[in-house]
């Protein structure tokens, strides 16, 4: 494919992200009957204020562009794609975090995150920031349905459970903390080994959650994350580009993933609906034409010098970009909120089909 192409192509996608939802962020299916969600500082909306953790984004400069322009857990400076999601799907502007005292039956009943910031599908990535593994996020979403049930009856529960679209969203720490940097514990297995590993924990996920219920779930593929910031920095590359070959084994990853989701699927029962979210490709079209999707910022985060400043280095010391909508990356590794919203575009009509 000739550059000029792949222009042409980029270009088309950008204002397709545009237009998609004026056509259903009006019109939201009536048949979801709420969103959770599953997974690491991608989609967690705040459950690490509430854990003894210092993988935390409960400060500023992060939520500086939420409404009320506080902090709120969320990595980032404003929302998160599964709150464009939730808002698109009709169901609430933010998701709220299911660890947050102040949750109501009501809020719970439409959807909340049980996502954990520096969780990983392996378990030493969790045991490296003391965060919620998976098992514990399953274990929440179990007593979750013990208070619906308590509240409106197990008939009820069951509706809004198998009505529900699950989301999964997890795996890049993984491959930062035992594949390319840290390599803590993982050292003396291929890359190709270790996304084995990954999928078959992603393929008990899936098990477990259809055996409560769930009947609509998605995976979310891996990014590029050959073009994280941090990784960019950690390359010593010069000029700055993005790391092909972490690229190419996100490929390889959800090339896998798709393939998994597709034998699985055809061992489920009709109802269920297994669905690949692909993160890769609107995030690559982001960093190739950003002036399409209105950047001027890739590979350097709004967040301090933009090349490694995350969490608790990303803080009220640290000199922000003045309009973060300018930037794809908000710190060194995690979108902002204007990325984000153009990733939850194409996941969303990704959605559609699957409920329609």
């Amino acid at each position: 494919m000739t550059r000029s192409m792949e222009k042409s192509i980029s270009t088309f996608s950008a204002l397709l992200y545009m237009l998609l939802p004026l056509t259903f962020a009006t019109k939201p299916p009536s048949n979801v009957t709420a969103l959770f969600v599953f997974g690491d500082s991608t989609v967690d909306p705040g459950n690490n204020n509430y854990i003894p953790t210092t993988a935390r984004a409960d400060h500023l400069p992060y939520g500086r562009d939420l409404p009320n322009h506080e902090p709120s857990g969320r990595n980032t400076n404003g929302k998160l794609v599964t709150d464009f999601l939730a808002s698109y799907l009709g169901l609430k502007e933010l998701l709220p975090a299911y660890l947050d005292p102040r949750l109501s039956e009501k809020e719970l009943i439409s959807g909340v995150s049980f996502a954990s910031a520096g969780m990983g599908l392996d378990e030493i990535t969790c045991r490296r920031s003391n965060v919620l593994n998976m098992s514990t996020q399953l274990d929440n979403f179990d007593e979750a349905v013990k208070r619906m049930q308590r509240m409106f009856g197990p008939g009820e529960t069951m509706r809004i459970v198998s009505d529900a679209i699950f989301i999964l969203s997890a795996g890049t720490n993984d491959m930062l903390v035992n594949a390319y940097n840290l390599r803590i514990g993982r050292s003396n297995i291929s890359v190709t080994e270790f996304h084995d590993f990954l999928l078959q924990n992603t393929q008990l996920i899936i098990q477990r959650l259809y055996e409560v219920g769930a009947r609509k779930i998605a995976i979310v593929g891996h990014p590029p994350i050959g073009c994280l910031p941090l990784q960019v920095t950690l390359s010593g590359k010069f000029p700055r580009s993005c790391i092909d070959s972490q690229n190419k084994d996100s490929q390889d990853f959800n090339s896998k993933l798709g393939l998994l989701l597709s034998t699985l699927q055809s061992n489920l029962t009709e109802d269920t609906k297994l669905n690949f979210l692909d993160i890769y490709t609107p995030v690559m079209d982001m960093i190739n034409e950003p002036a399409s999707f209105g950047f001027e910022t890739t590979l350097r985060g709004c967040c301090g010098t933009g090349l490694f400043e995350l969490g608790s280095s990303c803080n009220i010391f640290s000199p922000t970009c003045p309009d973060a909508s300018k930037y794809v990356f908000f710190d060194a590794v995690h979108p902002s909120e204007a990325a984000s919203e153009h990733v939850s575009k194409t996941m969303y009509e990704s959605l559609a089909r699957m409920i329609a």
